[in-house]
């Protein structure tokens, strides 16, 4: 059983992959024995993750990119071949969002938090594929998206429209990705948590955790360890017949 969740020799390319969410996917698939290749605009933090990673024998790079611009995607993809030889799996965790009530969203926001979540996660998984996997036949996407696209947005709560809308967006970009790509060897998944202590939702987790832990039935946010086994399901052998999936890791959140 342990060899269909084996990662060794593959190369891993996760984006927003210096903290919260993308290292937690990071850290399983180290483990499991890949070749990381983490993503983020901030320099420092990259070096900080690769620095930990190497102190437990983890090969891990760090590349500076900005998701929102082509060219930038382009270097991205051709230094990490440089670096890997291949890519064998993407994860697009980098996200962003933006408070305010929907009457009040600038376009300017609007436009940042879709072109990161959703148009960025394209362009990139072309990219990838155009590169690495259509040559070999074979590749893993992870697309993280969010309960928040699966349903609207509670009144009581700072109005998310644009992160709501972008994550719903990559929910069927999922699908429509998967349903082509399939038949040329290419699983396209993704993962929708639930609410993970991060630093994106720090804000809402302190004003209304309470009643949050109130709607879930385990009664705990997500932990530290709790988006490792399902990311690595869907990026492993184990799940090499689940593609066009997305798998809710909430606690029970959205199954009342």
């Amino acid at each position: 059983m342990n060899s269909l969740f084996d990662l060794t020799g593959k190369c891993a390319l996760i984006t927003g992959g210096s903290r919260g969410l993308g290292l937690q996917i990071a850290e399983a698939f180290g483990g499991a024995g890949a070749t990381l290749v983490l993503v983020a605009r901030k320099r420092q933090d990259l070096d900080d993750a690769v620095s930990a990673f190497a102190d437990r024998g983890v090969e891990a790079h760090g590349i500076a990119a900005d998701l929102r611009d082509p060219e930038s995607i382009a270097a991205l993809v051709d230094e990490t071949i440089d670096r890997c030889g291949a890519i064998d799996i993407l994860v697009n965790s980098a996200g962003a969002t933006w408070g305010a009530p929907a009457e009040e969203h600038t376009m300017e926001n609007w436009s940042k938090v879709m072109e990161t979540n959703v148009t960025g996660a394209f362009l990139l998984s072309q990219a990838v594929v155009r590169r690495s996997f259509l040559p070999r036949a074979a590749g893993t996407i992870i697309n993280v998206a969010s309960i928040e696209g699966l349903r609207g947005h509670h009144h009581a709560m700072t109005g998310t429209v644009a992160y709501n809308t972008s994550k719903g967006a990559l929910v069927n970009l999922t699908r429509a990705l998967a349903g082509e790509w399939g038949v040329k060897g290419i699983r396209v998944n993704a993962l929708a948590p639930g609410y993970f202590p991060t630093a994106m939702t720090r804000g809402t987790l302190d004003a209304l955790g309470e009643r949050l832990l109130d709607e879930i039935p385990l009664a705990r946010f997500g932990g530290a360890r709790d988006l490792m086994g399902p990311a690595l399901l869907l990026a492993s052998d184990a799940g090499a017949y689940i593609n066009g999936h997305i798998l809710v890791v909430d606690g029970g959140m959205t199954a009342i």
